[in-house]
Formats: structure tokens, sequence, C-alpha cells
């Protein structure tokens, strides 16, 4: 019997303790987290991803609350990760979001759980990503993700959901700034939350204005702008119109799956990158070499080839891989 079998089962029949602590597990980066995603791999790939991202205080989590209660109305399971800062004491999430959605969290087919950046600029870490892995698995219907919002190192999102959502507000400043964020290139559509304040058409104008510019073709998805006021569950029916849309237009031109397959890719690049890096500063011997050519006075450049060179000898010597 595997070791898993039993927190696997428990996850596939979307069993909330069982989930929470799949996630707890990849989260402290215990030894077999590894082994454990690779066993519930093969459950994945039949939840649609959104992702929530934008400036601070443009008010994800009030829209991320709303959206969730109509999905949960039109009889959808969710899940939600909402992605804050890291605590520099205890290395855990800050805000934490469940606080601000108590209210859905409650809901039976509802699972949040809030997680931290560990460092990730993009507003998503490698954790945050991999747990999205267990409540795919757990056959949530929407997977939802919250971004931390850092303003011009929200492009992790893209890599991650089918379909990315920006949520301004008038104050967010002018549509040159919004540009310089890179918020403009991920959007699949936006939100102008908080629309019933002043200057918000001027806002909305200066999107429109941009977004005009843009190259478009057949293939290609035309943003649009959605007025919302979130606290007031105004536009909220729209925004998941536009998702079901956006949703039908990929899958229609056969984006859906080059997407996901795009995804996949960099995602094992990262893991790949990630778990070389690791070998190679645990290895001693190329920390010896390290340390002798730094006393020798070497170039970084000429260090780094050698530690390279080094690693993969290290690799033949062994049978790992060959080169």
């Amino acid at each position: 019997m595997n070791q898993f079998d039993q927190l696997i089962s428990g996850i596939l029949n979307q069993n909330k303790r069982s989930i929470s602590k799949g996630i707890s597990l990849i989260e402290n980066n215990e030894t077999e987290s590894e082994n454990f995603l690779k066993e519930i791999f093969h459950h994945t790939g039949n939840a649609y991803k959104i992702g929530i991202t934008g400036p601070p205080g443009a008010g994800k989590s009030t829209l991320t609350n709303e959206l969730t209660k109509l999905l949960t109305k039109e009889n959808y399971s969710i899940g939600i990760i909402a992605v804050d800062p890291t605590s520099p004491f205890t290395g855990g999430a800050v805000l934490g979001d469940r606080i601000r959605m108590n209210e859905i969290g409650l809901f039976k087919n509802v699972f949040i759980r809030s997680m931290a950046t560990r460092g990730s600029l993009g507003g998503l870490s490698k954790k945050a990503i991999d747990a999205s892995d267990i409540l795919d698995s757990a056959k949530f219907d929407f997977i939802i993700f919250e971004t931390v919002g850092v303003g011009q190192s929200e492009l992790d999102i893209a890599k991650t959901a089918d379909t990315t959502i920006v949520v301004l507000v008038p104050e967010s400043g002018d549509s040159i700034q919004a540009m310089k964020a890179g918020l403009m290139e991920i959007a699949d559509f936006f939100v102008m939350n908080k629309s019933d304040r002043p200057g918000s058409e001027n806002a909305i104008l200066s999107l429109q204005t941009i977004l005009g510019l843009k190259d478009h073709n057949e293939f290609s998805y035309l943003p649009k702008i959605i007025k919302c006021v979130a606290t007031e569950s105004f536009g909220i029916n729209e925004i998941f119109d536009e998702i079901k849309n956006h949703k039908s237009h990929i899958q229609k031109i056969g984006k859906f799956q080059t997407n996901r397959e795009r995804n996949i890719y960099t995602r094992i690049k990262e893991i790949t990158e990630l778990n070389f890096s690791s070998k190679i500063w645990k290895n001693e011997k190329i920390n010896i070499l390290i340390e002798s050519l730094i006393k020798s006075n070497e170039s970084p450049y000429l260090i780094s080839e050698k530690i390279i060179t080094e690693f993969e000898s290290e690799f033949c010597r062994n049978k790992i891989i060959k080169i």
C-alpha cells in the first residue's frame, strides 16, 4: 500500500481536512512532498484556473469573495489560493485573506488557503502552484488565484491561469503607468472596480485607447473592461460571463490546450533549474573548487564555467546522466 493512498483518497473525495494536510505537506517542504505531487498529478487537468491580480487596494479579495458566491449559486465548487506577502518573522502569509473571506470559507463546496509568496517576485510561489495540483485533483470546478498586489511583478499569474483578470481602480494611475506595470500584457480582460468613484470614466477611456493601439487578428482576444463595484456585487455577473466568453474563445481556436502545454513546459523548466541549482550548491567538491578559484582571483564567468564542467563530470562519474 502506498504511503499516500489514504491522504489521496480523502483529497479525491474533496475532504477539506485531507486537502489541508496535503497542502501543508508541500508547503513545509517535507521530504516526501515531491513523491506526493508525482502521485496526484495524474488526477489533475480538469479545473479551470482563474487568476485575479492588480495593484494593492484594488479590491481583489472582495471581488474574489463575490465571484465565489455567484459560482456557488451556480452549483460550482471552488478552490481559492490567496497568495500574500511573506512574514519576515514566521515565513507565513501576512494578510490572512481567509479572515476577509470567512463567510464563503464556511461553504461546503469552497476551500480557501492563504499562502506566502516566500520571496517570489511574480506574485505566485512554486508552493502555490503545487497546491493548485491538490485542488485540481480534488475535483474543484474552478481554482482562483488571488495574488499579492505588487504592481510590476505580477507576471507569474499568466504562466498558471487559464483566464487572467486584472483589477484596477480609478486611482490606480494613468494609462502609461498601467502599461509600465506589465498588466496590459497579461490581462485577458480588465475589471474597473469601485467604478462609482470620480475619474472612473477617464480611466476606462485611457485603457480603451491603449487597447485599440494593440495589434489584433482573428485569433486574438480583445480584452474587455468590466465596470464593477464589488462591495455592492455590481458587475459580478458580467465578470463571470466574460470568463465564460474567454474560455469559449481559447477553446475554439485551440489555444486552451497549447497554453496549458506551454505553462507545463515553463513549470518543468523552473523545477529542473531549481533542482539542479540545489544539487550544485550542496556538492562539497564544487564548493571547495569555488573557494580555490575565488582565492586565485579568477573571473566569475570562468568560475561559473568550471562549476558547470565539474558538475557534468561528477554526473558522468556517478552514471547519473550521460553527457
